[in-house]
């Protein structure tokens, strides 16, 4: 566990990238071996925007990263945050515990938000109007998105304690799972049903995709599934009947428009639909 944790400590920029591009490469692969759904679309058309959108996340996270570098190297040096005031435990457990409530803050409680406040929603929307769901979708997020993702894992770390080497190694879980869980492909159930008790799996989390209400405010997780277990959150649904997009933005052509999607935080706000109790079980 010491050579894991020194290696993410010091991990080059070059390895992390390669995390990024692999992943994308490999479930891009997966999708037309094993496809979920069969979508008629140009698939490289599609991936366009949100290619896009990976580059300005990039370029985010890599102009921001000497703030979650200081604040991890201040936490370490003052002791402070959650894991560092428990008793001694293991280095496994210390890192278990520090990457799943980085995952709380950085992923869980900052999607919550986003769902919960209007304007946030609408920044967000920008990767829900997504009406094909593959791996590329994964990273669909407007910039400004982008930054709101930075400053709740930046208080992740904060409040946590977590050092450097635990912030490293969750982002790059982080990447892999996005991949994963948006990736068009077809998981035995049963393999999908038992991976979902502990970690987020491609069909929970492809609910959380459908086009309306109770769906899209369900499954908020990234990388562990407990979280949405803890504070009730969790939801199924039929592989089946998932519909992607949302309801009251239906325009696939403009919701495939880098131009209309750069501007889609500032459009007018649209109440969403919510399927009446009997049929959202």
């Amino acid at each position: 566990m010491e050579s894991i944790i020194s290696y993410f400590e010091t991990i080059p920029s070059l390895h992390r990238s390669l995390i990024l591009v692999g992943g994308i490469t490999c479930f891009w692969l997966m999708e037309s071996a094993v496809p979920l759904f069969h979508f008629k679309y140009k698939k490289w058309r599609h991936a366009f925007p949100n290619f896009f959108f990976t580059f300005t996340t990039i370029l985010i996270n890599f102009s921001l990263a000497f703030v979650l570098l200081k604040t991890a190297d201040w936490v370490k040096a003052n002791n402070f945050g959650i894991i560092n005031w428990l008793p001694d435990m293991p280095l496994w457990l210390y890192a278990l515990l520090g990457v799943m409530l980085l995952d709380f803050f950085g992923a869980y409680l900052a999607h919550f938000v986003e769902h919960k406040i209007k304007p946030l929603w609408m920044v967000h929307l920008v990767h829900h109007t997504d009406h094909h769901v593959d791996t590329t979708t994964g990273n669909r997020h407007h910039p400004i998105e982008s930054v709101i993702r930075f400053a709740f894992t930046t208080l992740g770390v904060l409040v946590v304690g977590t050092p450097i080497a635990l912030v490293f190694m969750y982002q790059s879980l982080s990447v892999v799972f996005t991949q994963l869980t948006h990736a068009n492909i077809k998981m035995p159930p049963k393999l999908d049903k038992m991976i979902s008790y502990f970690f987020v799996s491609p069909d929970m989390h492809k609910v959380h995709h459908h086009h309306v209400l109770p769906y899209t405010d369900s499954n908020y997780g990234n990388i562990f599934s407990i979280w949405d277990r803890i504070f009730g959150t969790y939801m199924e649904l039929n592989r089946d009947e998932l519909v992607y997009g949302v309801d009251v933005f239906p325009n696939e052509k403009e919701n495939g428009n880098l131009g209309n999607l750069l501007t889609q935080p500032f459009q007018k706000y649209k109440k969403p639909t919510v399927l009446p109790t009997n049929e959202s079980n």
